[in-house]
């Protein structure tokens, strides 16, 4: 993210990449989109005023291949745009060994319109505005079938496991818009998304850029119902309930006050359709943040 200011007018841009992770070239490229927005609704800015694509075309794949799946993730990108109140203007493609999707928003607004990363004060709440669980859900799809599938098998069935891989690529394809508006009438106090660092990891990051001296304690992980059992039995550490599991365009990580909070997260499931929750503390600290010992995992 960058920003820059002049005469009380700033110019807020974003830019990030996406490698896709689902089979539907069409959803890769709305996720994508929605991942690139993300950056500006964190920052409480809620309208873009205009977006570039940005597309890596992966050379292993034969023209046939790439003129039909690249058709399809442009289509997804752009129709999450028109979503978002916005189009894409330009952008970039080269030929890469992997397939990228990435993009640029950019939006010119006054400073009353951007909420600052730097405002969490002692007494504050943590909001979450989507589960977390979505890097699990696609690698358990990406098993069935497979040698893997057999560690799992005992706890979920294969139609389960695509009822929530398809939950989790609808989650991934959602705005955070309504959640980037809402911060505004409930005082948000400071946000960041929730991606490739896991909730954790960019809780860290955002608690050390407070102006307080103040700690972040997570005492609960809304998880993807029966991904936590899944990730226990994979063998493989995605650190899921160490709070590190990446996230593709994950939800909003909100600080606010706990009596603004209640109303912020009942008003966004009204509008949105989805459920929010209220998932740690802020406290006095020394600008880190952690989970607590007995932290309860819900199941969404």
């Amino acid at each position: 993210m960058i920003e820059t200011r002049h005469k009380g007018i700033n110019i807020v841009q974003t830019t990030d990449f996406f490698y896709p992770l689902v089979d539907d070239p069409y959803m890769q490229g709305k996720i994508a989109c929605a991942n690139v927005l993300s950056d500006l609704y964190a920052m409480g800015v809620s309208d873009c005023d205009n977006m570039l694509m940005l597309l890596g075309v992966s050379s292993e794949m034969t023209l046939k291949e790439r003129e039909i799946s690249t058709n399809l993730i442009i289509k997804g990108f752009s129709d999450l745009a028109l979503e978002a109140g916005t189009a894409i203007n330009g952008g970039q493609t080269v030929i890469n060994p992997w397939y990228i999707v990435g993009g640029v928003a950019s939006s010119v607004v006054t400073k009353d319109e951007v909420i600052m990363p730097e405002n969490a004060t002692d007494g504050d709440v943590l909001v979450l505005t989507k589960p977390l669980g979505t890097q699990i859900a696609v690698n358990a799809h990406q098993w069935i079938g497979q040698p893997r599938w057999k560690q799992i098998e005992h706890l979920i069935s294969e139609s389960e496991v695509v009822d929530t891989y398809n939950k989790a690529m609808l989650l991934m394809a959602h705005l955070n818009r309504n959640a980037a508006k809402l911060m505004h009438k409930y005082n948000a106090h400071a946000c960041t998304d929730v991606t490739g660092f896991g909730i954790l990891g960019h809780a860290q990051n955002l608690v050390s850029n407070q102006k307080e001296s103040v700690t972040f304690i997570i005492n609960k992980l809304p998880i993807l119902a029966k991904m936590a059992a899944v990730y226990k039995a994979c063998g493989i550490n995605f650190k899921l309930l160490d709070g590190f599991s990446a996230e593709t365009s994950g939800g909003l990580l909100v600080c606010m006050a706990a009596s603004d909070a209640y109303a912020y997260c009942e008003e966004l499931g009204k509008v949105d359709g989805r459920q929010a929750w209220i998932i740690g503390d802020v406290i006095k600290g020394p600008r880190d943040a952690k989970l607590s010992e007995n932290f309860e995992i819900i199941e969404v």
